[in-house]
């Protein structure tokens, strides 16, 4: 959990796809599930895309993505490694249509790309449930801690030669709303600027997201009136303080991130790929605007892998928060060296 991302690679030998794995193998393949109802939508319906992206994405949807089947017994199999042939799984790419902006983007477009049936809202307590095992487990719990502070609880002292505006989350119970309120306007009344008053007393009384029991409870928020805490965010510059969100009406939700990305492929058993389109402002050509960003589990892969699509609005994903669907079919009797894209 602490290595949020994970290289792939594939081998150079000519295989047919739809393959399985050999008989009698301990892996229980799960080929894609089948679409839903609505099939993809084609790269040409999809809106905000640049040219350049539309191209990339048509090419990798007509010639499709390769995937190496996981070897069901890598220890076994290490001596046979020249003697067997690697199987490969080509897929087809297609948008899944939008999902709302409303912080639950993630936990939505996994859901309509898998095709399950449980709520984003379930989904999204299912990937906390499979952290805080996760974590239980972990000997480097300090690393962990550590990356979720530079997240959501970062030293102000540093960074800036990165980042123009740093944010530091903080949780605040809803029960507790009130008395902050009275709390903030005591500061008020002695001339202190609310601004500052406020930036006071939700230091002093709310729940920084600084290490793994934090995340677990900022994850777990949806934005839903059923949530046990609010999430209040200050905005830095190296200047200090410039704007609170204090989230009055408790609908904001806690984005996904790359741990809780690692902890669905855990939880499934499958890996997630994060397809990330770069715009003409990326400074990257038309054949390099497209990334795949690994995410995988925690322990052995049973299944075909989940994509996820993000528009990039420059190289560093500026605006790239928001997650869709990508949904998948088997592109039969063609050799991966013939794909698009070879993961």
């Amino acid at each position: 959990m602490g290595k949020l991302l994970c290289d792939s690679s594939a081998a150079s030998v000519e295989t047919l796809a739809p393959a399985t794995p050999p008989s009698g193998s301990p892996l229980h393949w799960a080929p894609p599930p089948p679409p839903p109802s609505t099939t993809g939508y084609g790269w040409g319906e999809v809106a905000g895309l640049e040219d350049q992206q539309r191209r990339k994405l048509e090419r990798i949807s007509d010639r499709g993505v390769a995937w190496k089947v996981p070897d069901p017994d890598p220890v076994s199999s290490s001596d046979l490694e020249n003697d067997r042939e690697a199987i490969y799984q080509i897929f087809r790419l297609e948008h899944g249509g939008e999902v709302e902006s409303d912080g639950n983007c993630l936990f939505t477009a996994t859901r309509r790309s898998m095709c399950v049936k449980m709520s984003a809202r379930e989904l999204r307590r299912c990937t906390v449930r499979r952290f805080q095992e996760e974590y239980e487990k972990e000997e480097n719990k300090e690393g962990i801690d550590l990356a979720i502070r530079n997240m959501y609880s970062p030293d102000l002292k540093a960074g800036w030669g990165v980042h123009v505006v740093q944010e530091v989350k903080l949780l605040a119970r809803k029960e507790d709303r009130v008395g902050m309120d009275s709390a903030i306007n005591e500061l008020m009344e002695l001339g202190i600027q609310r601004e500052i008053a406020a930036e006071t007393i939700y230091k002093e009384r709310c729940i920084a997201v600084n290490d793994g029991s934090g995340w677990a409870k900022y994850m777990s928020i949806s934005g839903s009136d059923e949530d046990e805490h609010d999430i209040i965010t200050l905005q830095y510059t190296e200047e200090g303080l410039i704007s609170i969100d204090e989230n009055r009406d408790g609908h904001a939700a806690a984005f996904g991130d790359d741990i809780a990305l690692e902890c669905l492929a855990t939880e499934f058993k499958r890996e997630v790929y994060v397809v990330q389109a770069h715009g003409s402002d990326a400074m990257v050509d038309e054949d390099n605007c497209v990334f795949f960003l690994p995410h995988c589990p925690r322990g052995p892969i049973c299944g075909a892998p989940i994509f996820l699509f993000m528009k990039g609005t420059g190289w560093c994903g500026a605006g790239a928060d928001h997650y869709e669907p990508l949904i998948t079919s088997l592109i039969p009797n063609v050799s991966h060296d013939k794909a698009a894209i070879v993961l």
